[in-house]
């Protein structure tokens, strides 16, 4: 045999060197395979052999602030199908069309999808889904989930909020508080074969969720049933498009109630709040629907803002004062109005006037020259700084998604005219929170108190996981200015424009206001009224609006017995007690009665005993028979106070 020639050695040559090359590579290859791949590719093979069912966590309860739940989470469970494991699919489809009371084609068309794992329906009762454990059907796998439940339905909607499918807040404190509300994912982990099926012998572990912490707040759940009743009587007799009432405690910014009528129901969020727009809705286009649904959510209080007339004359005066720009004998002639910069401004008393009177009798009466002259006292740059001391400029820091600021003119637009409007309320849009705070600061003292409904955060068992601060702004005003305030606006109401909010035993201060709304003209108002007690020392401070009134519009008729209402429930509740003077005492409404005991008897029967001691009350369901009753059997209340009877829970 000879030897190869040199061409055939260069060949054996180029393969050698080819094969060493690939060794290399190879070596190389599964270097970089174990060093920086080796954690993905066993995720990768643990995916492969395992199949892994989420478990949602039991989201944390929102509570008040006498830990009452206002939204809790129910145990439900999820319908799944897992495609590899189903024998018989149309007996899947038929069982689950019929359990679930879904479409056979819709649920037939799901269970042949080649998926892993595939949802059926979610939220499904235990009982029923337990039903359909009982079968025993290859394929269909039964997981807990969680149904947030919301026990006053539309009670305090706008402020709590509701949650998505995969329970994530979407409005309101559940949108806010979310990354502490919503707990912790789990999983179910089942060995499989490679073609998804479970093994028999294959190992099955769980990972358990983490439940979310439970949030209280500063809402009390009576005090809002208060604020939502009286607000909607309001609305519903006036034929108002909406209406806002606020409940604060303006020493530290707790808020009580947040009540904005029309609402909708939490537990069904979705639904349309207009009978006329019910039977147009599926004529309505997405882009339609959505904005109509968002206008349904939004919250008046805090997401809109509006020219708060007359009630801003409580911080015109407040820096008049401050700035010793006037004092309480200051004197003011009304002549209908004034002229400022060529332009006619009219008092909401033209043609007539309220002639010659002093600074507090201006306040008394609402006198819009009164507070144009101290407005031009203080000039436009004074003027300017403090709606910005007083927190108009910026948002009040509510623990609330969505809040809006106050819309204002720049400093260099600001002239006599727009000035003079100002004074009294107009020409500036505001939120009626931003006023409640900004009242709030001028009889506490001079805090500006950021208000909020988070109080702590607590887990299971009551232990206090976070406790929430809220710090307060700069200092709007004196204490002297702060009591002077006090007094003035305290004589609103016992002989002012504010005299319908008059309760005997009780010091009340406040400010009405009518507000015409743009375009000027339209013959569109918005009354309201901001009150506080006791006087001396605020304790309790709220605001009503309500928005187009039909026929009487203006703020102390429509808006001042509504307060009133609201107080008289709200003061005694809070434990406030009435101080009588030798007059008031005598009066048919300062008059006590001991609350009988009605439970477990007929209403008509309660009815006809009502009705004889002339006694106001209110029937709460359907049934013959009552079953709790407020104020409770014993309690001492006045002879012109209501009592509910419920005769259902």
């Amino acid at each position: 045999m000879g030897r190869p020639d040199i061409r055939v050695k260069k060949r054996l040559l180029f393969f050698l060197v080819c094969f060493e090359i690939f060794l290399v590579f190879i070596v190389f290859r599964v270097f970089y395979i174990q060093s920086s791949k080796a954690e993905f590719l066993q995720e990768k093979a643990y995916e492969q052999q395992t199949r892994d069912r989420l478990i949602k966590p039991k989201r944390g309860d929102i509570l008040d602030r006498n830990m009452n739940d206002i939204a809790k989470a129910q145990t439900v469970c999820s319908i799944s199908v897992i495609h590899a494991q189903v024998k018989d699919e149309k007996k899947v489809a038929e069982v689950l069309s019929q359990k679930l009371e879904l479409d056979y084609d819709f649920v037939l068309k799901k269970v042949r999808k080649n998926v892993a794992l595939e949802r059926i329906k979610t939220k499904v009762d235990k009982k029923l889904a337990d039903e359909i454990r009982e079968l025993n059907i290859a394929g269909i796998t039964i997981d807990d989930d969680i149904k947030r439940i919301y026990p006053y339905s539309n009670l305090a909607s706008h402020v709590i909020g509701f949650t998505g499918k995969d329970n994530q807040g979407i409005i309101g404190l559940e949108a806010k508080y979310d990354e502490y509300l919503k707990g912790k994912q789990g999983k179910i982990l089942t060995e499989t074969d490679a073609k998804g099926v479970e093994m028999k012998n294959g190992r099955e572990s769980r990972v358990e969720p983490v439940s979310g912490y439970n949030l209280v707040t500063s809402i009390d759940i009576n005090l809002q049933q208060y604020a939502e009743q009286t607000l909607e009587k309001v609305v519903e007799a006036k034929q108002a498009q909406r209406g806002v009432i606020i409940l604060m405690n303006p020493q530290n910014g707790e808020i009580y109630a947040m009540a904005n009528k029309p609402d909708f129901d939490l537990n069904e969020p979705f639904k349309i709040n207009s009978e006329e727009l019910e039977s147009l809705w599926n004529s309505l286009s997405e882009k339609e629907k959505n904005d109509y649904l968002n206008k349904m959510w939004r919250n008046f209080a805090i997401n809109d803002t509006y020219e708060p007339g007359s009630t801003f004359k409580v911080i015109t005066s407040a820096a008049g004062l401050e700035e010793k720009a006037v004092d309480l004998n200051s004197s003011f002639n009304c002549g209908g109005g004034r002229t400022v910069a060529g332009r006619y401004i009219k008092c909401w008393r033209s043609p007539r006037s309220h002639g010659t009177l002093n600074f507090v009798q201006g306040v008394q009466n609402s006198c819009n020259p009164v507070f144009m002259d101290v407005a031009a006292r203080l000039g436009a740059e004074k003027f300017y700084s403090y709606m910005g001391k007083f927190g108009f400029d910026k948002k009040t820091g509510i623990d609330l998604p969505g809040e809006a600021t106050g819309i204002m003119h720049k400093l260099e637009k600001i002239g006599p005219v727009e000035l003079a409007t100002m004074s009294f309320g107009q020409s500036f849009q505001i939120t009626p929170l931003q006023l409640l705070r900004a009242i709030s600061s001028v009889i506490n003292g001079g805090k500006l108190i950021t208000p909020h409904f988070g109080v702590k955060i607590v887990d299971e068992n009551k232990n206090v996981i976070k406790t929430f601060d809220y710090s307060n702004g700069e200092r709007t005003v004196s204490k002297e200015t702060s009591d002077k305030m006090k007094e003035i606006l305290e004589s609103v109401v016992s002989v002012g424009t504010g005299n319908k909010t008059y309760i005997p035993g009780y010091r009340i201060g406040g400010k009405t206001a009518t507000s015409e709304k743009l375009p000027r003209k339209s013959g569109k108002y918005i009354a309201s009224f901001i009150a506080f007690s006791p006087a001396e020392n605020p304790q309790v401070i709220g605001i009503v609006l309500v928005d187009e009134p039909k026929g009487v519009y203006y703020g102390g008729q429509v808006a001042g017995p509504v307060m009133k209402e609201l107080l008289s429930n709200v003061l005694p509740y809070l434990g406030i007690e009435p101080q009588y003077s030798e007059e008031e005492a005598k009066m048919e409404e300062t008059l006590k009665i001991e609350v009988s005991d009605f439970k477990g008897k007929k209403v008509s029967e309660c009815k006809n005993e009502l009705t004889k001691m002339k006694i106001n009350f209110d029937v709460k369901g359907d049934g013959e028979i009552v079953l709790r009753q407020f104020p409770e059997e014993g309690e001492k209340i006045n002879i012109t106070s209501k009592i509910v009877l419920y005769t259902q829970d």
